[in-house]
């Protein structure tokens, strides 16, 4: 007799992959049709005034007081740098002026779509030049830091170039750098001087939030010195923190995952990085496609390849911009895959090509770019144009070699 058997044979059922549900950006406002409408239509070096943009957010008394709730942040003395923060498509801001008309923590960040200004913290009391101003109730001295009731920095500073976004961890990063008497200033509240954290004074923001973030390292960690360089590499997943001049010689890397500083030692010797890589008050952005940091310090033009771990002057006066964190933001393009820069100085604006190298000065058609003194730039990758801003007027050009 003969068995029968039945043979059974297993399978696998494939689901479908679901993605994790990203989380809503806030605060969330709806996008300004007419103005995208606008923006759209721009035709090849052609620039347009937008319009006059919204200024939102929970306004407090010291924000009202300056009027912010009506004009925005307005550009700052020495604080020129916009970073892009690509989850939320949106531009952060912050840094304090020099000393009139005031000096202020607040953060915020312009929504393009959204035709925006939004004030995403709102100021603590007002600072002065070397103190923490006439009204410092709101300041106390906690675990060695200068900080306000709310969590802000009591010291605020330019951010010269030392501003960059973290997309990562979705954070702004800060090296915030300032002049403050902090030994007085700890004594005025009643604390020991002797317990004033020593290492740099990196702070961090998280847009999501609204909230101020202190960043306290270990040794080893570099100077903080005023007008150096903060950019996010995506190659070294962290911030590379630079200077060169008496204060400090060096390339560092910040990971934030480790919440640790490490010496690059970028071109292997002291003379070769002297020579090769920009002082401070320089201006740049990292360009995606070579993978290159691109750097402007007046008329000289250095990258830097995180690769060889290795500074480059690769152009030395000549036909280009006078780049400055005081007057010459820089920005990349990934669409053309150049670097665009505005010298407010002479009201030009330039493009560079790394694969030249090589600086062109560019002539827009249509309307000429606002003027003034209180001016911001960036450039939108999500809507591809090169944006400048004059209080709420917005003035934007698309770029194509």
């Amino acid at each position: 007799m003969v068995g029968c058997y039945s043979l059974v044979i297993p399978f696998l059922v494939l689901l479908p992959v679901v993605p994790e549900p990203q989380e809503a950006i806030k605060p969330s406002l709806p996008v300004n049709n007419k103005a995208l409408a606008r923006i759209k239509g721009l035709q090849a070096n052609e620039g347009r005034v937008i319009g006059q943009v919204q200024v939102v957010g929970d306004f407090n008394a010291v924000a009202r007081q300056f009027n912010l709730d009506k004009t925005g942040p307005r550009g700052r003395d020495y604080c020129q740098k916009m970073v892009w923060a690509p989850e939320r498509r949106r531009a952060l801001y912050c840094g304090a002026n020099h000393g009139v008309p005031h000096r202020l923590n607040d953060v915020w960040e312009f929504d393009l779509a959204a035709f925006a200004w939004i004030m995403l913290y709102a100021p603590d009391n007002p600072r002065s030049y070397l103190d923490l101003g006439k009204d410092f109730s709101d300041v106390e001295f906690k675990d060695g830091i200068l900080i306000t009731k709310r969590g802000g920095p009591a010291v605020i500073a330019h951010t010269w170039w030392g501003l960059t976004y973290d997309p990562q961890q979705k954070m702004l990063l800060f090296m915030n750098t300032w002049v403050t008497d902090q030994k007085k200033a700890v004594v005025q509240l009643g604390g020991d001087p002797a317990q004033i954290y020593a290492g740099p004074p990196l702070w961090g923001f998280i847009p999501q939030t609204g909230r101020w973030k202190v960043i306290k390292t270990k040794p080893p960690y570099p100077r903080p010195i005023f007008g150096g360089l903060l950019e996010y590499i995506p190659d070294l997943k962290g911030s590379v923190w630079h200077a060169n001049n008496w204060q400090m010689h060096g390339t560092w890397l910040y990971d934030a995952r480790s919440n640790s500083w490490k010496d690059l030692k970028a071109n292997g010797s002291l003379a070769e990085f002297e020579k090769q890589s920009p002082p401070p008050e320089q201006v740049g952005c990292y360009d995606s496609k070579r993978k290159l940091l691109l750097v402007q310090r007046h008329k000289d033009t250095f990258h830097y390849n995180p690769q060889t771990n290795a500074w480059k002057k690769v152009l030395t006066e000549g036909e280009a911009p006078d780049g400055h964190d005081a007057w010459a933001p820089m920005y990349y393009d990934p669409h053309s895959g150049h670097a665009l820069l505005v010298d407010f100085k002479t009201n030009t604006l330039w493009a560079y090509d790394p694969d030249q190298p090589g600086w062109t000065k560019l002539n827009p058609v249509g309307d000429p770019m606002p003027q003034g003194h209180k001016r911001l730039a960036y450039f939108d990758p999500a809507h591809n144009v090169f944006v400048i801003i004059q209080g709420t007027t917005v003035w934007a050009y698309r770029y194509k070699p």
